[in-house]
């Protein structure tokens, strides 16, 4: 009875899919055998006129690109037809297929009851309405009520804690435990702690971030690490009685064990029980010019030149970046000769590419969840992944557990693993001194590259100008360097009262409190809501709400009227009032919430702490783990300089993972250690290869390792390359030659090189054959290739000559220039990005290592139309800028030229200097033009366009919305890319 035939007319000739014959024939099959037949029209798109997106899609569906004399393109009709077209389509059916009068209505009333039958009650098909927690037993809470359970365990964390004598504390756990009983969360809060628990259990670090930071019996069941109350952190931020959402745990756990953490909540709960969310992953513009390109037969090369020349940005927005952004020039010229590569390209945007497991999201829930969530198993692993998106889970009830995955969490415990193994030392990073002075020191000299949170260029700077010295310091930092903050003005007045160079004032002495530790400033959502429940009298909970609406102009009216009303009515006066007003209509919407910040200054304080007294150990966790921003070979750098020796990869030595090794030991804690490069650094080489070397270590000869390592010849060459053979003692070229050797004999014979003939000297080393040794560029050359890392020595230095004929500044020397002078600075790039800036310009901001430390310079608008294509397709660059301070460790150098330095290399060498100041000379003439061009001579650059946003403040629409360092590892980059950077 559920069996059901489907009559589609796509107007396509023949008897094919989509023809008028088969149609009919269908029908008339159907009514020959009794079974019901319906009317669809197959629709794969909204609107006519997407045919040809259809083919583009179905193209790289198929990789081969779009050719009707291969497969039918797509008909054109697959569109959300009217119901009068879909009538005119039943009547050709049925007359067709020779029904008679009445088929077609028989027909479409057949086709509207099948429709009826499929349709999905919200609240009894999926649930919603309703909250679905794991059941009760499952959490401990078999014999009594998840409450009590809960309860118990609350008190049992003060006791562990040392709280249990301290009256606020009580005050504060009690208060809380009834919102959690008023929203009937108990089971929440429990399930939550129990995953917590098995994750510690199982060796992971494991941490709480977000609101629910903010929570006491977060904080005594374990799952939260700082003392909420210590802070002054809001429970109110997290959860409260006025306002119903589902409460929001995130946890983070060591990024390379995330996995295991998801087997282990599978293992709890039972696969009933849990399924991962999916994410849908859609189209963007570089994705939507290759696949459009490859349908389109276009070269590979020139798709993948003009995929690359764009920033990471919505492929609608692909014609517009073209217009205004200027390193894309050279491609808006051309564009015609594309035909309809555009306009595909655009409409591909947003379209589903493909679905994928999404990186944190876990859903828990009773063990009716299979009944109520459309589940499919994981490509790889075999995860139960739910196929609604993490925006629809909450509406269904369904309890979402983020476990994030940070590299920071695996690189410190890569850390404290090596310290222990290579010294005995127990190092627990959760119970560190507060206070440490070795620690502040560092973080005080902006010197935080691999630290969590402080590593970016504009977080050096702010480190620098901020000088903390507390762990509160640390919170205020990270809140202040976010979008928002940056962009309502927050970060200059807190600098300037903190150093005392501006008076702290507060709007009322009522309002000293909440707003004693940023000096008078609004940093934080729980100061705003503060700062409404004690000048209104209205609670906490509702303070929060009203903060909320602050973001919505249209409630801003309604709210200033109740805030004025309320708070007059409790005894303050006009002016106090508008002054308050004032400040929480500039701040409320754009502070950062305080217990995100106090989660994210742990792991900061922790990683600095690590720098400081391991420094070794802590390179070799950034080093295995790749963390943050920065790519290896400048974390690389800033091992050395910081004084790390870095011992060169050896099979005999180096790990799967970077390692330490002791170098010298003066006795009375002089130990030196050094950072053992890693075998997995190397290019092509499998995770199989890599550990079969390790294991069989130590190798006597070239032939030992040959034999029992059993590596590919190409990986083999690498590791020759790269000094890793070098202990068998022939020369790098000696050994390459052996190793060919070794692999014809190998083909030869079938069952390896016994036998084969190597020339040997004394022992075991092997012998040499004569050839010339690499030179210095070559190994130079050979690392950067092999391991994406300047190991031996810095790559700059092969043009230090160079660059002292031309009069460049170095890095160090950078920091004794004066404000406004103009300096010739070069390196290697190592990060651009684009973030959003208060003035709402575009900004490019890019940092260069040059050896003796970094550079960070500043490209503004007036600047792109000559610098912007050098700065994102060059990695070597010479610019010209004029340096900016802010602070005495506050230094940046505004960018008003740049040049390729490996072509001026290539220029100095071929031409000499004078060939190299002609092009200096022309670049700058040709950026004068541009900027002429752009602006009109006399003139100042106008603001282009801009983004409102509904709180006011205008963004650029071609900056970056990610935050540096949030998306996946460099792996082997030479430099970090934001997604607003081109190249």
């Amino acid at each position: 009875d559920d069996l059901r035939l489907e009559a589609v007319d796509h107007g396509r000739p023949g008897a094919g899919a989509g023809s008028l014959r088969l149609a009919a024939r269908t029908l008339g099959f159907a009514a020959d055998q009794g079974v019901r037949a319906v009317l669809t029209n197959a629709v794969r798109y909204a609107d006519p006129g997407q045919g040809p997106i259809a083919d583009v899609l179905d193209s790289a569906r198929r990789l081969v690109p779009v050719d009707p004399r291969r497969s039918p393109l797509d008909s054109g009709e697959r569109w959300l037809k009217g119901e009068g077209a879909m009538r005119e389509a039943a009547e050709r059916i049925a007359s067709a297929a020779g029904l008679g009068q009445g088929a077609a209505a028989r027909l479409l009333a057949e086709t509207r009851d099948t429709a009826d039958a499929c349709r999905v009650d919200p609240a009894a098909d999926l649930g919603m309405g309703s909250i679905h927690f794991p059941e009760p037993h499952l959490v401990g809470a078999g014999r009594r009520t998840a409450h009590r359970v809960l309860t118990s365990r609350a008190a049992a964390g003060m006791v562990l804690r040392g709280h249990d004598r301290d009256r606020a504390y009580w005050d504060r756990m009690h208060e809380e435990l009834d919102i959690i009983a008023h929203r009937g969360f108990a089971s929440y809060f429990l399930t939550v702690a129990q995953v917590v628990d098995d994750v510690r259990e199982m060796g992971i670090r494991v941490t709480a971030r977000g609101s629910g930071a903010g929570s006491l019996v977060n904080h005594l069941l374990g799952i939260a690490h700082a003392d909420p109350l210590e802070h002054g952190l809001l429970m109110e931020r997290f959860l409260s009685k006025r306002r119903f959402v589902l409460p929001d745990i995130d946890i983070d756990v060591e990024s390379a064990r995330r996995l295991d953490v998801y087997r282990r909540i599978i293992e709890r709960f039972g696969p009933e029980r849990v399924a991962t969310v999916a994410m849908p992953e859609t189209y963007r513009v570089r994705h939507a010019i290759r696949d459009v390109g490859a349908a389109l037969s276009m070269d590979p090369a020139e798709t993948d030149r003009l995929a690359k020349a764009f920033p990471h940005i919505r492929a609608r927005d692909a014609r517009a970046a073209m217009e205004e952004l200027p390193e894309l020039k050279e491609v808006a010229r051309n564009q015609d000769r594309y035909g309809r590569l555009w306009e595909l390209v655009e409409g591909l945007d947003a379209l589903p590419r493909g679905v994928a497991m999404h990186p944190c999201g876990v859903l828990l829930s009773d063990a009716g969840l299979l009944h109520r969530t459309p589940v499919m198993p994981t490509s790889g692993e075999a995860f139960p992944m739910a196929q609604f998106d993490k925006e629809d889970v909450e509406d269904l009830g369904l309890l979402k557990l983020d476990v994030l995955g940070v590299r920071m969490q695996s690189a410190m415990a890569h850390a404290v693993a090596e310290v222990k193994r290579a010294s005995g030392t127990e190092v627990d990073l959760d119970a560190v001194p507060p206070g440490d002075p070795e620690t502040y020191r560092l973080i005080r000299t902006a010197e935080t590259l691999g630290c969590f949170q402080i590593e970016s260029p504009g977080q050096r700077d702010l480190v620098g100008r901020l000088q903390p010295a507390t762990f509160h310091d640390l919170v205020v930092d990270i809140s202040l360097f976010r979008p928002g903050p940056v962009a309502a003005d927050m970060v200059r007045p807190f600098i300037e009262a903190r150093h005392g160079r501006a008076p702290v004032r507060y709007p009322h002495p009522d309002l000293e409190e909440p707003l004693r530790g940023t000096y008078g400033v609004v940093v934080f959502h729980e100061q705003i809501i503060e700062i409404v429940a004690i000048m209104t009298g209205c609670g906490r909970g509702e303070a929060d709400r009203v903060r909320r609406g602050l973001s919505h102009p249209e409630s801003q009216g309604r709210i200033r009227v109740w805030f004025a009303r309320h708070a007059a009515a409790r005894g303050y006066d006009a002016e106090v009032i508008a002054r308050t007003w004032k400040i929480i209509e500039a701040f409320g919407s754009y502070g950062f919430c305080k217990a995100h910040a106090v989660a994210f200054a742990v792991p900061t304080y922790q990683s600095a702490w690590l720098k400081a007294h391991h420094p070794a150990a802590f390179y070799a966790g950034l080093l295995t783990h790749d963390p943050g921003m920065y790519p290896k070979r400048l974390l690389l750098a800033d091992a050395r300089r910081r004084g790390v020796p870095v011992l060169p990869l050896d099979v005999n030595r180096s790990a799967v993972a970077h390692r330490i090794e002791l170098v010298s030991d003066e006795g009375d804690g002089g130990e030196a250690w050094g950072l053992r490069l890693a075998l997995s650094d190397v290019h092509g080489i499998s995770e199989a290869e890599a550990a079969r070397i390790e294991e069989g270590q130590p190798y006597a000869s070239l032939l030992d390792f040959w034999q029992r390592a059993r590596p590919g010849r190409p990986v083999a060459e690498r590791l020759a390359q790269v000094g890793a053979l070098d202990a068998f003692g022939a020369n790098r070229r000696d050994l390459l030659l052996h190793l060919s050797e070794l692999h014809r004999a190998h083909r030869s014979s079938g069952s390896g090189a016994r036998g084969g003939q190597l020339p040997l000297g004394d022992g075991h080393r092997t012998g040499s054959v004569g050839l010339p040794d690499l030179n210095e560029a070559e190994r130079l050359s050979a690392e950067l290739g092999v391991l994406s890392m300047d190991v031996s020595r810095h790559l700059m230095g092969d043009h230090q000559a160079f660059l002292d004929e031309l009069g460049v500044v170095s890095a160090k020397r950078l920091r004794e220039a004066r404000h406004g002078e103009t300096v010739l600075v070069a390196g290697a790039k190592v990060a651009t990005q684009t973030p959003p800036v208060r003035s709402g310009r575009r900004v490019i901001f890019t940092t260069l290592d040059d050896g003796s430390g970094l550079a960070d310079l500043a490209f503004f608008d007036d600047s792109h139309a000559a610098c912007a294509h050098t700065v994102f397709h060059s990695w070597l660059l010479l610019v010209r800028g004029v340096v900016q301070r802010r602070g005495a460790r506050s230094l940046s150098v505004v960018g008003a030229a740049a040049w390729n330095l490996a072509e001026l290399a290539e220029l100095r060498r071929t031409g000499g200097l004078d060939a190299v100041a002609a092009r200096l000379a022309a670049a700058e003439e040709e950026s004068e033009e541009e900027s002429e061009k752009d602006t009109g001579e006399g003139t100042e650059p106008g603001p282009g366009r801009r983004i409102r946003m509904e709180t006011g403040y205008e963004m650029n629409p071609w900056a970056d919305l990610q935050p540096p360092g949030e998306g996946p590892p460099t792996g082997r980059k030479l430099w970090h890319q934001s997604q607003g950077s081109a190249g």
